[in-house]
C-alpha cells in the first residue's frame, strides 16, 4: 500500500476521551448528503474516542504541517485533550471536535454508521460543517515518507 499515495489528516473527537490521531484512511462517500468515513483500529484509543463522542472531526493537513502529522502519530504525546496544549486548534462549531489551525480544510461529523472491516472499524460520518483554509500545498503520503502537492505540480501524459 505504500505505492497508495494519500493525504494525511488529523482525526479528532471532543469529550470525556478527546483525541487526535494522524491518519490517511479517510474519503468523501457522498455529496448529497455530504458523507465522509474513516478507518480506525479498534485497538487505538481513537476508536473509544469516536464511539464515545458519537462525532468526530477531520482536519485536512497542508504541505507546512509535517511536523503536526508527525506528533499525533506518536503514542508518547499525552493522553486526552492535554495532547492539545502543543498545538494550535480551536473547537468545531458542531462537535466542539479540535480543529487544528493552519489545515488546508476542516470537516465536522456526526457519527452515522460503524462498520467492521477486519482490525479496523469504518466510521462513517454526515457532514454537519466544512470550511476551507487557505494553503495552496497538500501534505501527502507516498512510498513511506512525506512530501508535498500543489496546483503547480501537475502529472505528465
Amino acid at each position: 500500500m505504500s505505492q497508495f499515495a494519500t493525504g494525511i489528516t488529523v482525526i479528532t473527537a471532543g469529550g470525556e476521551r478527546g483525541h487526535g490521531m494522524t491518519a490517511n484512511a479517510f474519503s468523501s462517500v457522498s455529496l448529497d448528503p455530504p458523507m465522509v468515513l474513516c478507518c480506525v483500529s479498534r485497538a487505538a484509543r481513537m476508536h473509544d474516542a469516536i464511539l464515545s463522542a458519537k462525532a468526530f472531526a477531520v482536519s485536512i493537513l497542508g504541505a507546512e504541517q509535517q511536523e503536526m502529522a508527525r506528533y499525533f502519530a506518536d503514542w508518547r504525546r499525552p493522553r486526552g485533550l492535554a495532547q492539545f496544549d502543543a498545538v494550535d486548534w480551536f473547537p468545531g462549531p458542531h462537535t466542539g471536535s479540535p480543529l487544528l489551525s493552519g489545515s488546508l480544510a476542516w470537516v465536522e461529523c456526526n457519527l452515522a454508521e460503524v462498520y467492521e472491516g477486519g482490525d479496523h472499524s469504518i466510521f462513517l460520518g454526515n457532514v454537519v460543517s466544512s470550511k476551507r483554509g487557505t494553503g495552496p500545498h497538500a501534505l501527502t503520503f507516498f512510498g513511506g515518507d512525506y512530501h508535498q502537492v500543489g496546483p503547480d505540480v501537475r502529472a505528465t501524459a
